[in-house]
């Protein structure tokens, strides 16, 4: 079952346009000066004595966002990233999307009631852009439970053959009505990240450039970032994760404001919001 193949991708619908101000880009940008002076950004925080080495993804190399569907790879691509339902791509580094802080809303009714967020009035608490309730990460136990699940998906991952996950809405904290804190979104990720660095997978932090700073403490190695060039965020990123970004941009002008100060640095793609398969009249990818 594709997770996102008919409905846009989250770095769109997610935030308004006007939403993205420049005191949030000046904010961002401190948050990863933070992160370069509290941490050595090009260490790995898989490298720990008598443990293989994950393998992190190239810096600027040809990358394609398939999460919509898996297709035969363009040429001079060597990074591709999919859903966990789908199968890596022969010979090139592999991306396995895997919604990690929120639940599909046909997998609503798998989930144990206790683990779906609730308010004060006992009402599930929904991602109304998605329609997906946010689980319930406020405490340790539950956090606990959460992660036995979502790491099922991740052992699912390693198994096929992927190199790395992209576990999603990291920032579904700021959806929450207060409810569940950045704090609380770390230690899910860092109960993650240190399963999937068992199994030799590296953890790409998907969006939420408010916290770059929190990327060691968390156990995150690359970053996958939608509109970073279209919000200037591009910086956060490259800054916190030493250039190993995957950026994906859904307009003309994203792109080209990506490639004009990122190009040389970073992995950018431009795709139709629907993240679609060829063949379909959709169907965008641009990599100039």
């Amino acid at each position: 079952m594709i997770e996102r193949a008919d409905v846009p991708t989250r770095g769109v619908s997610r935030v308004p346009g006007p939403g993205r101000t420049a005191g949030t880009a000046l904010l961002a940008v401190a948050v990863a000066m933070s992160a370069l002076t509290g941490c050595d950004s090009g260490s790995a925080p898989d490298e720990r004595p008598g443990k293989p080495a994950v393998r992190l993804p190239p810096r600027h190399a040809g990358f394609d966002y398939q999460i919509g569907g898996g297709y035969p790879p363009p040429a001079g691509v060597r990074i591709v990233s999919r859903d966990r339902s789908d199968s890596p791509a022969p010979g090139l580094y592999n991306i396995c999307y895997v919604n990690a802080f929120q639940a599909q809303p046909e997998e609503r009714s798998s989930w144990p009631a206790d683990l779906l967020l609730r308010d004060g009035h006992g009402k599930v608490v929904i991602d109304e852009d998605w329609h997906e309730p946010l689980l319930d990460l406020r405490t340790p136990a539950r956090r606990k439970r959460v992660a036995d699940r979502v790491n099922q998906w991740i052992d699912g991952c390693a198994k096929k053959g992927y190199d790395a996950v992209e576990p999603d809405n990291y920032d579904s904290y700021t959806r929450s009505h207060h409810l569940l804190t950045a704090a609380d979104a770390t230690a899910f990720m860092r109960l993650i990240s240190r399963h999937a660095h068992g199994l030799n997978l590296a953890v790409g932090q998907k969006n939420t450039a408010e916290l770059a700073g929190r990327r060691q403490q968390a156990g995150l190695d690359f970053a996958v970032a939608e509109e970073c060039g279209q919000y200037d965020e591009c910086e956060v990123y490259a800054k916190a994760f030493d250039d190993r970004v995957v950026d994906i941009e859904y307009t003309d002008s994203g792109l080209r404001k990506a490639v004009a100060r990122w190009g040389e640095r970073l992995s950018i793609v431009r795709r139709d919001v629907d993240v679609s398969t060829p063949g379909k009249p959709e169907y965008v990818r641009k990599v100039r």
